[in-house]
């Protein structure tokens, strides 16, 4: 099936044409004709199936009629994050080339002033993170009862951002009768509820068990020393040996781990870029624009980058961390092996903590995932001396020398001080504990 076959506008088909699109994905071929029905739609499908499209293409149909209002737009798309937010408004630039709409972006680090002058023109299409739309709607600034069409894309990534009261507040805002489409790649019970609160007898399309990953993604776990210099030390090997490695995403479950992953591959000659929550915004999109563009091989990032970047072509995937929840491990592999193309994700796990993590990543994919082969140039024996002992025995082993083991005394734990100078000998009747010092000095006649 073909696009123009889904009842698109004729400059719909034509932009996809342009953009080098012939042949729909199955999410698209399924959602489209309902969003066009006027029906609301309950999506369930892996990360880089096509899921913006599949409703970016039917809103950019349903907009040819009609105009906005001056701070009422006529549709509303929530996401989760300031970089799929941004994504979604090159969507429709590029898909809606050949219609005259006004899109407007509502994200953190930008001035509210340029937002607010943009609503006041009246907008077509608002693109929302959802804490800055209530921001400009508790200022006044912006109506939502012209809300035709509502998307609530990445849920479940709402969820874990803790976004879901921030929706459902939104949800009351906008008219009972709008259209509500709603995209998720999990179902928890949590998105389960409010599924069902606010879609009017939504019509499902679900592409793929929830929770699955993609097939031609070749996953695999290396086991690795525990201390954090012994894991960043088999992913270097990981990456020196991998083979086909055109770019890759290292995922790291802190902020400050991102940080100090980052510096230690740019010390070590990679070249690298960072990508987490505590950067600003036009440092968050130039360190993607230059893995885009390949100007950088490796990008290390929290779990702000898992959900729904358009990177098309990411050769690996690394997870430095196994990630808290099993959920999100689905959406960093899905950054690898999109749109057909193979790729490889590759865990690393320390210690009886990991593996209880990877049981549960086990049991949500259903499937075990295999250990590979240690990587070239990796130590056969593990060291069992605690590292801080074996510092202490290069430190102080030789002078320790003939001594008393250390175990067998009881050492002060505080910095160790000058001692005092030697109190002046004293007879056993002398009562100079009694006297300040400058009276025991002699005097001179």
């Amino acid at each position: 099936m073909s696009f123009s076959n889904l009842g698109l506008s004729e400059k719909v088909v034509s932009a996809v044409a342009a953009a080098g699109y012939k042949n729909p994905t199955p999410i698209q071929e399924q959602a489209i004709p309902h969003v066009l029905a006027r029906r609301d739609v309950l999506g369930i499908a892996q990360t880089g199936t096509g899921k913006t499209a599949a409703f970016t293409l039917p809103m950019l149909t349903l907009l040819e009629q009609g105009r906005p209002r001056a701070r009422m737009p006529r549709t509303l798309i929530l996401e989760p994050t300031r970089e799929l937010a941004a994504q979604v408004e090159e969507s429709f630039a590029k898909y809606g080339a050949n219609h005259k709409l006004n899109v407007a972006l509502l994200i953190g680090g930008v001035s509210f002033d340029d937002q607010d002058f943009k609503l006041t023109r009246g907008v077509d299409v608002l693109i929302a993170t959802p804490g800055r739309l209530l921001d400009h709607f508790e200022r006044g600034r912006l109506l939502l009862t012209g809300v035709e069409l509502l998307v609530i894309d990445e849920a479940d990534r709402m969820l874990d951002m803790g976004f879901i009261p921030d929706i459902e507040r939104i949800c009351k805002l906008v008219p009972f009768t709008r259209q509500t489409l709603f995209f998720t790649a999990t179902m928890p019970p949590e998105i389960r509820r409010i599924t069902e609160q606010f879609l009017h007898n939504p019509m499902r399309v679900e592409v793929a068990r929830p929770a699955t990953t993609v097939a031609t993604t070749t996953q695999l776990i290396v086991k690795s020393g525990r201390e954090p210099h012994e894991k960043r030390d088999t992913l270097r090997r990981l990456i020196r040996s991998a083979d086909g490695l055109k770019n890759a995403i290292i995922f790291c479950n802190r902020k400050r781990d991102v940080a100090t992953l980052f510096r230690s591959l740019l010390r070590h000659g990679f070249s690298v870029q960072a990508l987490h929550g505590d950067m600003d915004q036009p440092a968050r999109m130039a360190a993607l624009e230059q893995f885009r563009k390949g100007e950088v091989t490796l990008l290390v990032a929290s779990d702000v980058a898992a959900r729904g970047l358009d990177i098309p072509d990411v050769s690996h995937i690394y997870n430095f961390d196994v990630p808290h929840h099993p959920d999100d491990y689905v959406h960093r592999i899905g950054r690898t092996g999109r749109a057909g193309r193979s790729g490889t994700a590759i865990m690393i796990v320390a210690g009886a903590t990991d593996a209880k993590a990877v049981a549960a990543i086990e049991k949500l994919i259903g499937q075990p995932i295999p250990a590979m082969e240690r990587p070239a140039g990796q130590p056969t024996v593990q060291r069992h001396t605690p590292p801080q002992q074996r510092v202490s025995e290069r430190l102080h082993g030789h002078h320790h020398a003939g001594r008393k083991s250390p175990t067998t005394r009881n050492e002060d734990p505080r910095p160790r001080r000058a001692p005092p100078p030697a109190p002046r000998p004293r007879g056993e009747d002398s009562d100079a504990p009694h006297l300040p010092a400058f009276l025991l000095r002699p005097v001179k006649v």
